[in-house]
């Protein structure tokens, strides 16, 4: 059965569509002796195949491949039709604002096949997937692409759902997690409802699965990722505190709110539809309450505006994507980053656990 690569740092850059996970990240990350993803969600098999090809003329070190995955139909499609029409009511003022057309919201599948053809080509050591478990023929297409396949979860009952289907190893992504929560059903209510902090969530998963687990959401400092490895996790993934490498695509607009500080995260639905944890702005305050659980119908709808806000450079309605960690965001080079998480676990591991979360901080844009 495939398993985690070993790695000479238990660390891995957890994939960030959208921009931040390029090829020059992920080959940094790896180089330094950790594992990257790259981000396949959004992407075409084309633009897939173009990256992953850019990766590998960077480094052979192991690196990991994401996927999202379709949700199951919706039980009463057109009532959510109707909710999305609705809430593309209340989001004409902003297109207005920002001098844009709404984007026409449809349902697809992300070109999942033709990003799995194209992992079989390339052959990552890692793949893994969200949103939801694959069916059985897409699994099975997975499985000849030779990697260790891994399943985001965010409960025990996806973890023992994800360990009966095969997957080799499960990505625990607790609730301080930044970008979308990789929840398998999204029934509307509460987007919050159910989440469990990791601290909590990983030694319960732990107990349920004798899978490899890696350990997700809000970490940012060594200390941190020594107290996921004594809770039993394998390596220890991180993603908002990469945003501020300069090896990272994160926009100009997203680096300039966490450079600014001073923000709490909130998570929403109201920029794609799934939960997500973002920086507080004001187009979650406005819009989170009326957005439906309909994605990628929203995450279609909502595209024009949020592109054009990133243009103007206006924070107020790009989709700011953190964790509860992104106070510590720095500016270091992703390799200098991993160093650092290393020697500060080293330090951690050899004067015995630490409180999670109480030490100095440097923000984006004090190292360069």
């Amino acid at each position: 059965m495939p398993t985690l690569p070993p790695l000479d740092v238990p660390l891995i850059a957890a994939p960030m569509a959208g921009g931040p996970s390029t090829p020059a990240l992920v080959a940094a990350v790896a180089e330094a002796g950790a594992m990257g993803f790259l981000a396949g969600g959004y992407l075409t098999g084309e633009a897939f195949d173009e990256q992953l090809t850019d990766l590998r003329a960077r480094s052979d070190r192991p690196f990991g491949a994401n996927l999202f995955l379709p949700a199951p139909p919706d039980p009463d499609p057109a009532a959510r039709a109707a909710a999305v029409r609705e809430y593309a009511g209340t989001l004409q003022g902003e297109a207005e604002r920002y001098g844009v057309e709404l984007g026409a919201p449809r349902v697809d599948d992300d070109a999942v096949d033709d990003k799995i053809a194209v992992l079989a080509r390339h052959r990552p050591a890692v793949v893994s997937v969200t949103f939801a478990l694959p069916s059985a023929e897409r699994f099975a297409a997975l499985r000849a692409t030779g990697a260790c396949l891994v399943a985001t979860v965010t409960s025990v009952a996806e973890a023992r759902a994800a360990e009966v289907q095969g997957f080799d190893a499960l990505w625990v992504q607790g609730r301080e997690a930044g970008g979308h929560r990789g929840v398998h059903l999204d029934s509307g209510g509460d987007p919050e409802a159910g989440a469990e902090p990791l601290e909590r969530l990983l030694p319960v998963i732990r107990t349920a699965t004798d899978l490899p687990l890696v350990a997700a959401g809000g970490l940012h400092d060594g200390r941190e990722v020594a107290r996921m490895l004594a809770l039993g996790a394998a390596a220890v993934g991180l993603g908002t505190a990469f945003l501020g490498a300069p090896e990272a695509g994160t926009s100009a607009t997203h680096r300039a709110a966490l450079r600014e500080g001073g923000r709490d995260t909130v998570v929403t639905r109201a920029f794609t539809g799934r939960p997500a944890r973002a920086l507080v702005n004001r187009f979650t305050r406005e819009h989170s309450a009326a957005a439906p659980a309909a994605y990628p119908e929203l995450h279609h709808l909502t595209r024009p505006v949020r592109a054009a806000a990133s243009r103007m450079g206006d924070v107020e309605a790009v989709h700011l994507w953190a964790g509860t960690g992104h106070g510590a965001v720095t500016g270091e080079p992703a390799a200098e980053l991993v160093a650092r998480l290393d020697r500060e676990r080293r330090a951690t591991d050899g004067n015995g656990p630490s409180p999670v979360g109480d030490g100095p901080h440097v923000a984006l844009g004090d190292q360069k």
